[in-house]
Parts: structure tokens; sequence; C-alpha cells
């Protein structure tokens, strides 16, 4: 993946534009020496999850392991103790 500066992304964005769309070049867009962007075929971008769906499995999941919990502690009392117990490295 070739690096571009955001200065030269200017000066060349129909060359570069066109690169993507014909060679299926990908470029990372600096800016100041650093990656701010990415230049990709719109193809290459996987598709992102309807979050609705993923809300839905979440608590789908949560269900089904609050069915199957088998300690008298719960999941909050079980992770405060742990916190309580685990050093602090900050």
């Amino acid at each position: 993946m070739e690096e571009i500066g955001i200065r030269e992304l200017r000066a060349r964005t129909s060359e570069l534009v066109r690169a993507v769309r014909e060679r299926r070049a990908r470029y990372l867009i600096t800016q100041r020496g650093k990656p701010a962007a990415l230049l990709l075929p719109v193809d290459a971008v996987p598709p992102q999850p309807d979050p609705d769906e993923v809300w839905a499995r979440l608590e789908a999941l949560g269900e089904e392991i609050a069915r199957n919990w088998q300690s008298e502690k719960s999941a909050v009392e079980i992770l405060c103790s742990m916190r309580s117990s685990t050093p602090n490295f900050q």
C-alpha cells in the first residue's frame, strides 16, 4: 500500500481515484507524516453488521448465560471481588 501525503492527494485526486477504480490501488493518506485515512475500492470494505442484530444477539447470549448460571453469586459480585483482589498497577 503506497503512502500519499495529504498535499499530494489534493494535487493528484483524480489520478489516484482512477487508479483505485481501474487497478484496485490502495493508498494510505498521511497528514504530517502520520496515518490519517485510507483510499481503497468501495468493495474492499467489509459490510458492517446491523447494530440492532448485534444487540439482539448479545441479549440472547445474556439470557442463555443467565439460564445456565450455576453460582450463588451474581456476575457483578464475582467481578467486584476479582477487582478488589487484583493489585492496582496504575
